[in-house]
């Protein structure tokens, strides 16, 4: 994957324990038993945590926060001149002196499955020399390890993940995330974990827009030509769910780069979202969710871990899911930043974002997700997540879980 890269990784389905694994030497597999029904960036009161706020959406019948609203007019924006195309307007000035607030109001029928296929991997590379970096610190780089097609549907195979979508300067792009419990709503959650870099620039940029997260994402795994004139419902099951919240660490924040930079150890993020149509949590209606590791354990502890996503740079194109699993080593891109973990995998720019699963007493739960690789697509990079990861999971079930 690419250092920076969007990616994505849909699933759906329902029960606690997602992962079950048969034989973890070989592989994890994400199950499930059944299908569901149809700020201003303000630094948290807790270390590393950068909480902000997006615009509601009127369709969904709820009312802009006031506050928001004020704020949204004094970066003279119209949320209804925005719905109606305004959100193209990237002019740079607009864009940055908006960057503290995440603006994503609900554009209903916006992500028609046309629009969907034609979003891109922001396929951002890392060099050798900068993988190097930490020389000491990093394990030996890991052998390739070939992406497995997820078997098909994925509801059934791997069902708490899926593709988000969002508009950025450079086009339509894709990324993935995967839905969580929210210890503050059980059995209501309507929290997604992806990676910072999918929902913001980074150092000197700001939110992107129309963020949307579809789970099970062309649930069958049809080509390209059999999806040719195909329903919304075969290419989005469970509908489209838009980020109404969003958080990202500090650290992506003053640090991220088109390569990763120094925001690459710190490169996660949590939405919080609400469909397009309908009225269920996004738990309930996907059936599925998993809890979040903040332990983060040593990499020669961890044991094996499978990556998931929907890589869109070639070979692949976006349509299909695609997994790999690897012990994971050290990947030190600095000595005065967290490690990452690195595993073997060919998938490329289009499965960033995507979670990384573990087992711990029988149960798969989420250690990490996607964020660098190298330009020859042979591993991929994700953060450990600590004790900044949990405190931003915290602000974002207490402050924004229940709405």
């Amino acid at each position: 994957m690419r250092s920076t890269r969007t990616s994505a990784a849909p699933r759906r389905g329902r029960r606690d324990r997602l992962v079950a694994a048969a034989g973890l030497a070989a592989a994890l597999a994400l199950t499930a038993t059944a299908c569901g029904g149809s700020g201003e960036d303000r630094a948290a009161d807790k270390p590393g945590a950068t909480a902000s706020r997006s615009g509601d959406g009127a369709d969904a019948g709820l009312a802009i926060p006031s506050d928001l609203a004020d704020r949204l007019k004094d970066h003279g924006i119209d949320v209804d001149e925005w719905k109606k195309g305004g959100w193209q307007d990237w002019d740079k000035d607009k864009w940055l002196s908006a960057a503290k607030d995440f603006v994503n109001p609900v554009i209903e029928g916006l992500w028609k499955p046309e629009r969907m296929q034609s979003a891109e991997a922001a396929d951002k590379t890392i060099s050798t020399k900068d993988a190097s970096a930490g020389a000491g610190v990093s394990d030996p780089e890991p052998a390739p390890v070939a992406a497995a097609a997820e078997r098909t549907p994925y509801h059934d195979n791997a069902a708490p993940v899926g593709k988000i979508f969002f508009d950025s300067p450079e086009g339509h792009m894709v990324c993935s995330g995967t839905v969580i419990k929210d210890v503050n709503n059980p059995g209501r959650s309507n929290l997604v974990w992806t990676a910072g870099h999918c929902v913001h620039a980074g150092a000197g940029g700001g939110w992107y827009r129309n963020i949307v997260f579809v789970p099970a994402y062309n649930d069958l795994g049809k080509s390209e030509a059999e999806l040719g004139g195909a329903a919304p419902a075969e290419i989005a099951p469970y509908g489209n769910w838009w980020a109404d919240w969003a958080s990202t660490s500090n650290g992506w924040i003053e640090g991220g780069s088109e390569t990763g930079g120094s925001g690459a150890a710190h490169d996660y993020a949590v939405l919080h979202v609400r469909p397009e149509q309908g009225a269920k949590s996004l738990e309930e209606t996907v059936g599925a969710a998993l809890d979040v590791d903040f332990s983060a354990p040593a990499a020669a502890e961890a044991g094996k871990m499978g990556a998931w996503g929907y890589p869109a740079a070639a070979p692949y194109n976006g349509l299909k899911m695609f997994k790999c699993v690897d012990q994971p080593g050290r990947l030190s891109l600095s000595p005065s930043l967290p490690t990452m973990y690195r595993i073997g995998c060919t998938m490329t720019g289009g499965s960033s974002g995507g979670g990384w699963f573990r087992v711990v007493d029988g149960e798969t739960k989420l250690v990490s997700n996607t964020s660098i690789g190298p330009v020859d697509n042979t591993w991929l990079a994700g953060p450990q997540l600590g004790r900044d990861a949990r405190t931003l999971y915290e602000n974002m079930s207490k402050t924004y879980g229940d709405r």
